[in-house]
C-alpha cells in the first residue's frame, strides 16, 4: 500500500465536503463527503470519516463509513472499523476481523479477463482432467 504520511490532500474532521474531488495525489478524508472522488493513487477513509460516493483510486484503505462502490486499480483494506454498504472491485481485498459490508465483491487477481470465464475455464479443465483420471 502507498504511504499515507505523504498524503497531500485532507478533509479534517469535522469538516464537510459536498461535490467533485478530482486529485492527482493521495486524498485523506477524516470529516463528511459526498460526492464525486477520483485520485491516481491512495485514498484513505479515516475513522472519523463519513462518505457517500463511488470510489475510483488506485489504492482505498477504509476505516470510516462509506455508502458506494469502490473500484481500485492495486488493492483495498477494510480495516476493523471499516462499515461499507457497496460493491468492491479490485485485485486484492484484505479484509479485517470487525469489518461491516453489505454488497458484492468482484476480485479480479489482476487479469484483465473476466473472473467469471476464468473460474468457468478452470473448472472445465479440471473436469476433463478428472474424466481422464489425472489428478
Amino acid at each position: 500500500m502507498a504511504k499515507y504520511d505523504q498524503t497531500n490532500s485532507v478533509i479534517g474532521e469535522g469538516s464537510i465536503f459536498e461535490g467533485r474531488f478530482y486529485i492527482s495525489g493521495s486524498l485523506r478524508v477524516d470529516g463528511k463527503f459526498e460526492g464525486d472522488i477520483r485520485t491516481d493513487e491512495a485514498l484513505v477513509v479515516g475513522e472519523t470519516g463519513k462518505v457517500k460516493t463511488n470510489i475510483s483510486a488506485r489504492e482505498v484503505v477504509l476505516a470510516g463509513t462509506l455508502i458506494g462502490d469502490i473500484d481500485a486499480k492495486d488493492e483495498v483494506r477494510l480495516t476493523e472499523t471499516g462499515r461499507m454498504l457497496g460493491d468492491i472491485t479490485t485485485p486484492v481485498l484484505n479484509i479485517s476481523r470487525g469489518v461491516v459490508l453489505k454488497g458484492t465483491v468482484n476480485i479480479h487477481g489482476g487479469h484483465k479477463k473476466d473472473p467469471r470465464k476464468i473460474v468457468e475455464e478452470s473448472y472445465g479443465l479440471m473436469r476433463e482432467l478428472d474424466k481422464k483420471g489425472i489428478q
